[in-house]
């Protein structure tokens, strides 16, 4: 059954009210906007704000689910043959090339960057999902591997993961604050994370590998997971909404 009219709309008055909360926060800085600004510009009440949103950070990482869940997602569509480490690395490698959001490394994520580095509530916001996402990819390898309760080998490979991953993405990110570009970051990026994900699978290269002939979803066909690993994407571009 199809999305119906009550619901399109609700889905398209939260969308509005994100895109235009993320581009006040973006232009203006995130501790200097209040959830009554957005109200305003948005042309709704606060109540209206409250009702799609929990709190002030939530209008910025509306897309959080999807953050949290891109390791895990990106492990369960590996391909036939393919590890999870492999799977992961060929994702990320993807993402640098195409400059796609998902991990964050895209035009406009260094306005993104610079509004999260100077909000303490933001950067407790990104704590928080990063643990959630090592956590959430702990329980999806156990899952793919058939680990034995109590086995703690699924979250020390989430955690050997997931560091590379921000480690990876934290020096791009300075980089790009620094005013570098994106095509004189890339090559670097992507030379540094051959070499962490080679360290890597001298470990654990050959967990989770698929069994050939196992079903694989339709979607890993596509490279287009649709989200970043610290949230931002194509919307945080600082141009004012229509």
């Amino acid at each position: 059954m199809g999305e119906g009219l009550r619901e399109r709309k609700k889905r398209e008055t939260r969308q509005r009210i994100s895109d235009i909360a993320t581009w006040l926060f973006v232009t203006k800085g995130f501790d200097n906007v209040t959830v009554a600004e957005v109200a305003r510009t948005a042309d709704v009440s606060v109540n209206t704000v409250f009702n799609y949103f929990r709190t002030k950070e939530d209008l910025l990482f509306d897309r959080q689910e999807e953050v949290v869940d891109l390791p895990s997602r990106v492990v369960r569509e590996r391909r036939p043959g393919e590890s999870a480490l492999q799977a992961l690395r060929r994702d990320f490698l993807d993402a640098v090339d195409t400059r796609h959001h998902r991990y964050g490394f895209h035009e406009g994520g260094d306005a993104f960057a610079r509004m999260l580095s100077r909000s303490p509530s933001l950067n407790a916001r990104l704590r928080e999902m990063n643990a959630a996402r090592e956590l959430a990819l702990a329980r999806t390898l156990a899952d793919e591997v058939g680990a034995a309760p109590g086995d703690l080998t699924p979250s020390l490979v989430a955690a050997q993961v997931c560091a590379v991953l921000n480690r990876l993405m934290t020096r791009a990110v300075e980089r790009m604050l620094a005013g570098e570009t994106l095509d004189a970051i890339a090559p670097d990026l992507r030379r540094d994370a051959e070499r962490g994900f080679a360290l890597l699978e001298s470990g654990i290269g050959d967990y989770g590998v698929r069994r050939p002939g196992a079903p694989v979803p339709a979607s890993a066909a596509s490279p287009d997971h649709g989200t970043g690993v610290t949230g931002p994407d194509d919307r945080t571009r600082a141009t004012e909404p229509g």
